[in-house]
C-alpha cells in the first residue's frame, strides 16, 4: 500500500497533462494580474472590502499553479521552488493577521516571487530532502535548464 501511494505521489518520471502548457499560462497571468491589483490596493489603501474578489483571484490561481506542479509529482514541494511558495502562503497569511504589515509583507511577497521564478535551475530543483539538485524533467512554468 505504501509503495502504491509513494508512486502516486512521486511517479518516476513526472505526468503531464493535456494543455498543461496553456492552463499554466492562464493561472500564472491571472495570479500576476490579481496580486498585482491586490498589492496595488493596499499601497493605496483601497478599502479592504474592494479587493476580496482580487484576494479570491490570487488564492485561487496560486492554487492552480500549486495542484498542476503535485499533479507532476510531489517531489516539488520539497524543492527550492516549492519551498519558496510555501513560504510566500505562509507571510501572505501572516499579512492577514498582522494587518498593519501587510504592505511590507506583501511586497515581501512580491520580491520572492520574482527571485523565485527566475533562480537558477540549481537552486529552483534543489531538494532540501535529499540535499541535492534533482533532475529537471521542465515543469509547467518553467522551460528546461540546464544543471550547471
Amino acid at each position: 500500500m505504501a509503495s502504491r501511494l509513494a508512486s502516486l505521489l512521486f511517479p518516476p518520471a513526472p505526468r503531464t497533462l493535456p494543455f498543461n502548457r496553456g492552463i499554466s499560462i492562464v493561472f500564472r497571468t491571472t495570479h500576476l494580474l490579481t496580486s498585482g491589483l491586490l498589492l496595488g490596493g493596499h499601497v493605496f489603501g483601497v478599502e479592504p472590502e474592494r479587493l476580496v474578489v482580487c484576494l479570491y483571484a490570487t488564492i485561487a490561481s496560486g492554487a492552480g499553479l500549486i495542484l498542476l506542479e503535485l499533479y507532476r509529482s510531489c517531489d516539488w514541494a520539497y524543492q527550492g521552488m516549492g519551498a519558496l511558495v510555501i513560504i510566500k502562503s505562509l507571510m501572505t497569511a501572516m499579512a492577514g493577521i498582522w494587518w498593519e504589515q501587510r504592505v511590507p509583507l506583501l511586497f515581501l511577497v512580491s520580491i520572492l516571487g520574482s527571485v523565485g521564478s527566475h533562480m537558477p535551475s540549481r537552486y529552483r530543483h534543489y531538494s532540501l530532502l535529499h540535499g541535492h539538485v534533482l533532475p529537471d524533467h521542465g515543469s509547467t512554468s518553467h522551460t528546461q535548464i540546464p544543471n550547471p
